[in-house]
């Protein structure tokens, strides 16, 4: 007769129990953005990223953003508000960090 090998047996654990995530409804989205992109070269003025803001299907606003700053217009304004890249860092600052 052959000797008999010993069974290699799993060490008993506690199985684990998947948790169950609480499914939140989803909501509507308020905000919708749309972008457009002009590339020339990175290193041209002109090169910029428009984006197109809009809450409830009314647009709110249009941002660009481009090598010299950006440049802000309100829903239905025909000037635009331009800000430095120093004066925008300075602004999210104060916004994030209360400096």
């Amino acid at each position: 007769m052959a000797a008999k090998r010993p069974v290699a047996r799993r060490a008993t654990s506690k199985r684990r129990v998947a948790k169950r995530r609480v499914v939140k409804p989803r909501l509507e989205r308020k905000h919708a953005v749309r972008g457009m992109m002009r590339v020339h070269e990175f290193t041209k003025a002109g090169t910029s990223l428009n984006l197109e803001i809009s809450a409830a299907g009314e647009k709110i606003g249009e941002l660009e953003i481009g090598r010299g700053g950006l440049y802000w217009w309100g829903g239905h304004r025909q000037k635009r508000k331009r800000l430095s890249w120093t004066r925008f860092a300075e602004l999210m600052d104060s916004l994030a960090y209360g400096k």
